[in-house]
């Protein structure tokens, strides 16, 4: 009866710290993606990005509607290449929240946005991930964006 409680332990506490090794691996990735964006680095940004990957944007318009809207991922990485040398992007996630399920992950980050060093808007990012052999890939992100409500939500002072 021991061995069998013993191999259960070694096996619960074997699975454990695998999946502990994929959220510090998720959310490495999800790293990697802001550090290209931050340095305009498209090329770094790719490297954790799956081939198609969908890009999407829900916020409230002027008139109170809910939007959904599907970026054209080259735009964007386009965008981010040539941005201005004299523009600053920060995005500050402020922090992680990771689950995963074997091959695939959701990471959601709650953010605010400053350019050139003046707050812009915040939000969440919904990252979902999937493990490609032994890398993990993003292949689907979408985000949140407002002014209004950030102190509330957010804990802005």
């Amino acid at each position: 009866m021991i061995r069998i409680i013993v191999c259960l332990c070694l096996l619960l506490g074997t699975s454990l710290f695998a999946q502990n090794d994929d959220k510090a691996q998720v959310k490495a990735t999800v790293d990697t993606f802001f550090k290209g964006f931050h340095k305009g680095d498209t090329a770094l940004m790719k490297s954790v990005m799956a081939d198609k990957i969908l890009m999407q944007t829900a916020y409230r318009n002027k008139e109170g509607k809910d939007v959904l809207v599907t970026d054209d991922v080259n735009k964007v990485v386009n965008t981010i290449a040539d941005r201005p040398d004299t523009q600053k992007w920060d995005e500050r996630l402020l922090e992680y929240s990771i689950q995963v399920d074997g091959n695939m992950a959701n990471a959601w980050t709650p953010y605010e946005f400053w350019f050139n060093d003046e707050f812009s808007h915040c939000g969440v990012n919904s990252f979902q991930l999937f493990k490609d052999g032994e890398e993990w890939k993003i292949i689907y992100l979408i985000d949140t964006r407002r002014r209004s409500t950030c102190k509330k939500e957010i804990g802005r002072d």
